[in-house]
């Protein structure tokens, strides 16, 4: 792959690691039966017996595609730290895969991972790009880390912090805006750089 198509195939890797993830999640909510919202987790979709397959498939795949996207992406930056985030995002991601919410202990640590790492992936990617989507990097990981805390909060047992959205809400406002950067990010990257 020679440097003029490295941007473009990094930035489809990322846009369809966040499609794949934001589509995946509204198929499984829309089959699993009663799926709350509200007031249910995100990976209450991989332990449902008509979505887990489905679900933790989904999470591996998106890891994986986490991981490579990044990994050519950093072939165009060469910042080790920023790969470095994107593999640990990655893996959160697998982990939590492999090891669903029925797991205890072991998903909450691969989920925990995951909801951090994407974000900070978010802001340490601010470093390397430029004009909005610096902007919309920084704003994106912010968004979703200052949810990561309210997620710690409310899952420790002051569940008001959650507010009107719920549990389910705040757990998507971790999620939700790392994935639309990445499709944000996505289409930077896939943008004709010679029409500029």
């Amino acid at each position: 792959m020679n440097e003029q198509t490295r941007g473009p195939v990094a930035g489809l890797i990322l846009f369809a690691t966040g499609v794949l993830f934001l589509t995946g999640i509204m198929v499984a909510a829309s089959i699993a039966p009663a799926y709350d919202y509200h007031g249910g987790a995100i990976s209450d979709l991989g332990v449902v017996d008509e979505t887990a397959v489905l679900f933790n498939v989904l999470l591996i795949v998106v890891g994986g595609l986490n991981i490579v996207g990044g990994y050519v992406f950093y072939r165009t930056h060469g910042r080790r730290w920023l790969l470095g985030l994107f593999v640990l995002g990655g893996i959160g991601a697998v982990g939590a895969g492999l090891m669903p919410l029925d797991t205890g202990a072991p998903h909450s640590l691969f989920a925990l991972i995951g909801f951090v790492c994407f974000n900070l992936e978010a802001i340490g990617t601010a470093a390397v790009v430029r004009g909005p989507m610096r902007v919309i990097s920084l704003l994106a990981g912010a968004v979703g880390l200052a949810y990561v805390v309210v997620m710690v909060i409310g899952d420790g047992g002051d569940a008001a912090v959650f507010g009107p959205i719920g549990h389910g809400g705040s757990e998507r406002m971790i999620v939700y805006p790392a994935m639309l950067w990445l499709l944000a990010l996505g289409g930077d990257l896939m943008a004709d750089r010679r029409r500029a």
